[in-house]
């Protein structure tokens, strides 16, 4: 069982971070370092989680935001839902603890719309803190050389419902504010005024060649396996994502009324959305070079025409990112450690990309990377030799050509589900996920 060290480095924390409230400190094993990095890694996740909802208001708490999310209540309650069923259940082969929330919380019984009863926060929490010292006690004696993948995929399913819990979050702010007929949302803290933005950096060369697409490594999710050679033409990547004050242009140039600039498809859900902006959108002058977020896969297909670019591919993407991202000294610790460059592991927001721009192209793209995630022209789908793990339809159900996918994970994205080879997917029409995009071409623009 092979054990990605780059990937490990993202359990270390500070010392005040690296245990939970919930679980006390973890215990280190210096026997048995995967079991150690699950302990250290499993408490600072969920400190995470709980500190995300430690001030929540109870009508938060218990509504949803929008028809296809559940309520941050109920996600709060698959999380330990997901982990008692695989760890408690089908590893350790114990019955269930909590059988009465079994119908309450699990992915495939209650549509989203009937997902608002819940009990309230502070029985969640004692209902995750009982599971989770249970968890831990059956962690201390698990044969991880068979059951470290599915641990690790446990770590990022806590990861992803975090993300999708600030998202849910966001889209409440958003609401009250409209209720206040105020055009922004209050979440983002207010940043600092900075100076005049620098000209735009150049497009990076990619030259042509192979590379190794994909990861065959303990923390990669179904769909990033197998490992595999992908050739691919030269092309140009920009070195950060779209900003606002660039997405402005589009809007000024009444991108959103201009036919020529959609695709058929896109045009057709331009006319029912009816909208004239990204969803997180910020009005004042100070979020003018933070990367434009918010936007549906349609409304960046219509930027990269109007400008003359292009999404890139999903193995452009990656091909760049592995390549560039492997000049940088301190790589490992870029995407390690989300301080490095948005000065929190818990960050509220993208950071300006003025902030990220350095003398080296190298050094831009990676120090961009992890403020929203990033459409791709590319549709998702399998990589040829796909085993599903750990059940059947965990990403197969999404091979449908309905799903397009994004990477390199947003400001939300938690250390453990943030790597180059992570598989994001939504429908081209949502703007609620924290995304945004760059561009590519086949020359230098």
């Amino acid at each position: 069982m092979n054990v990605n060290p780059d990937w490990a480095k993202r359990f270390q924390r500070s010392p005040d971070s690296a245990t939970s409230s919930t679980s006390g400190p973890a215990t280190l094993d210096p026997n048995n370092p995967l079991r150690s990095q699950l302990q250290q890694a499993y408490s600072a996740c969920r400190t995470d989680t709980l500190a995300l909802v430690a001030d929540l208001e109870n009508k938060l708490f218990y509504q949803q935001a929008h028809p296809d999310f559940s309520p941050v209540g109920w996600h709060l309650g698959h999380i330990g839902f997901t982990e008692s069923l695989w760890i408690l259940e089908h590893l350790a082969q114990r019955s269930c603890i909590f059988p009465q929330y079994r119908h309450l919380f699990a992915a495939d019984s209650l549509p989203k719309a009937e997902r608002q009863n819940l009990p309230n926060l502070e029985t969640l929490l004692a209902y995750l803190e009982t599971l989770r010292a249970e968890v831990l006690d059956y962690l201390a004696i698990a044969p991880l050389a068979q059951q470290g993948r599915l641990w690790c995929w446990l770590l990022q399913h806590e990861s992803q419902h975090y993300e999708t819990m600030a998202m849910v979050l966001e889209m409440h702010r958003l609401r009250q504010e409209a209720e206040l007929d105020r055009a922004v949302a209050a979440f983002h803290p207010k940043p600092k005024i900075f100076p005049r933005l620098p000209p735009p950096q150049p497009s990076i060369p990619i030259p042509a060649g192979t590379f190794e697409m994909g990861c065959d490594e303990i923390e990669a999710i179904d769909n990033e396996q197998p490992a595999h050679l992908v050739c691919l033409e030269d092309f140009y990547i920009d070195p950060y994502p779209v900003t606002q004050k660039e997405y402005q242009q589009f809007i000024a140039a009444d991108g959103y009324q201009t036919r020529r600039y959609w695709s058929e498809a896109g045009w057709q859900w331009l006319q029912q959305a009816q909208v004239k902006q990204p969803l997180y959108w910020r009005s004042d002058g100070d979020w003018r070079d933070v990367p434009v977020c918010g936007v549906s896969w349609y409304e960046a297909e219509a930027y990269t025409r109007f400008v003359g670019k292009r999404l890139p591919t999903e193995p452009e993407w990656e091909k760049a990112v592995k390549s560039l991202v492997a000049e940088v000294t301190l790589a490992t610790d870029i995407w390690g450690d989300r301080r490095f460059y948005n000065d929190s592991d818990c960050a509220k927001a993208a950071i300006p990309t003025q902030l990220t721009l350095t003398d080296s192209l190298a050094h831009s793209l990676a120090y961009s990377l992890g403020q929203v995630w990033e459409w791709t022209a590319s549709w998702f789908s399998a990589y040829d030799g796909f085993s599903a793990y750990p059940y059947q339809g965990y990403s197969e159900t999404y091979f449908d050509g309905c799903h397009r996918v994004l990477r390199g994970g947003s400001w939300a994205t938690r250390p453990w589900a943030r790597r180059s080879t992570f598989r994001n997917w939504y429908q081209p029409h949502v703007r609620q996920a924290f995304t945004g995009f760059r561009c590519v071409s086949e020359r230098c623009i």
